[in-house]
């Protein structure tokens, strides 16, 4: 790559490798039959396949970080889409004997191949657009949440066509499918992801002079780890994705339940899907305009409050209204925090360390699946047809509780300070 290199081209290349990662949030088109085949219905040990491959993103990320700085961009990325589709295909020969294996190869491998391919992308858009990184961070993540929306309809299409009329197998069957489009998309995508030269500027553009006292430069991972901050953030993004995370794996078949709501799941499924790709565009914007830890705020005591509504609407249709705001709010969390970490600590090793912020994404992804998963059959064994509202709303109200904690952290949340000139 030269300096007269299209930065566009790996923003476009990026966008359709996120388009296929995107695969991870319509996980509740699967849960029911996946839970049915493989786990004798049994929600949260299903819902525990999402939640690793989710977590897994964290060692993923991390090393892909590590092995760009070691080789390139490009064959980290090719990498990442190869481990993708080979744990997706491995995933499609589950046995119901052997449930658990799908926790390896969905969760495991497709998890890690994501994580590698995930966090390269962004960092290496990101270093393009040193002047937008906001707002291109939000365009290269909303197209994983649009994923979403272009793969909802396939999966369900896979399903049908491919299954035999017992559930889950349809769903085993879509895997495969999918690890093709996963090989092709990422190995010629791929190749036209690589970051800029290390003294890139976009043509115009002066760095902004920074605020009196506070460090503009590029952290290593290991000064990262040195500074609160780094804290303040991984645990408040573990805090922020409960709300979000429980909606989109557990929406579809909270409203399986519910009489009114059945023959719409699907397309509720989509809508909440398209609101959260919206939102990772919007706020991505919004924190260019004004910082990404005001945004987070902002995005936080929603959340807080929204939560709390979902019981009184659970049982109509005004239950996917409320989830595809919650999914809207989600959506921002995603699209804001990579540039929170770049803003923070700097582009040079942002690939690493936001690998390591989503440990805390992780732990929340585990924490959202064992919560509405626990909730939900409780709420199901105490009312079979129709879910007990009551039971099921302490899931909503912890996630309440967990987005003001992060509320309150963000308050108290600052740029690290230069404390002598060693620091700088």
């Amino acid at each position: 790559m030269t300096k007269t290199q299209n930065r566009w081209i790996p923003v476009i290349a990026g966008i359709a490798i996120q388009l296929c990662l995107g695969t991870a949030y319509i996980w509740g088109v699967f849960q029911k039959g996946v839970a049915a085949y493989l786990f004798e219905g049994n929600s949260a040990s299903a819902g525990l396949a999402f939640s690793i491959l989710l977590s897994m993103l964290t060692l993923g990320s991390t090393t892909g970080g590590l092995l760009q700085n070691k080789y390139n961009t490009r064959s980290v990325v090719i990498s990442g889409g190869v481990v993708i589709a080979f744990g997706f295909f491995a995933a499609s020969f589950t046995p119901a004997s052997a449930g658990w294996l799908i926790w390896l190869t969905y969760g495991v491998l497709g998890g890690f191949g994501m994580g590698m391919t995930y966090s390269t992308t962004i960092a290496c858009c990101q270093k393009w657009f040193p002047d937008k990184r906001g707002l291109i961070t939000g365009i290269i993540v909303s197209a994983l949440g649009f994923g979403g929306v272009v793969f909802t309809p396939l999966a369900e299409y896979f399903i049908r066509i491919f299954g035999d009329g017992t559930p889950g197998i349809g769903e085993l069957q879509a895997f495969r499918w999918f690890s093709l489009i996963f090989l092709i998309v990422c190995t010629i995508g791929g190749y036209f992801v690589n970051n800029p030269p290390a003294d890139y500027r976009p043509k115009g553009w002066t760095p902004p002079a920074p605020k009196s006292g506070v460090v503009r430069r590029d952290f290593t991972p290991r000064d990262a780890l040195k500074t609160p901050q780094f804290y303040t953030i991984t645990i408040t993004m573990m805090l922020a994705c409960l709300a979000g995370l429980m909606m989109i794996a557990f929406g579809k078949q909270i409203a399986g339940y519910q009489p009114e709501l059945k023959n719409i799941a699907t397309a509720g499924v989509f809508a909440v899907t398209l609101f959260n790709s919206f939102g990772r565009l919007f706020w991505g914007w919004v924190s260019d305009k004004i910082g990404c830890r005001s945004t987070v705020l902002i995005l936080l005591i929603a959340t807080a409050v929204l939560v709390l509504l979902v019981k009184f609407v659970v049982a109509n249709v005004l239950f996917f209204v409320l989830v595809g705001a919650l999914g809207f709010l989600y959506g921002g969390y995603l699209g804001t925090f990579p540039s929170f970490t770049a803003e923070y600590f700097g582009t040079k090793n942002v690939s690493i360390i936001y690998g390591m912020v989503l440990l805390g994404f992780g732990i929340g992804a585990v924490s959202s699946s064992y919560i509405g998963g626990y909730f939900i059959d409780r709420a199901a064994a105490a009312n079979p047809s129709v879910l007990d509202i009551n039971i099921l709303n302490n899931a909503f109200v912890i996630a309440a509780i967990c987005s003001a904690l992060g509320a309150v952290l963000m308050l108290f949340t600052k740029y690290p300070k230069v404390k002598d000139e060693s620091d700088t």
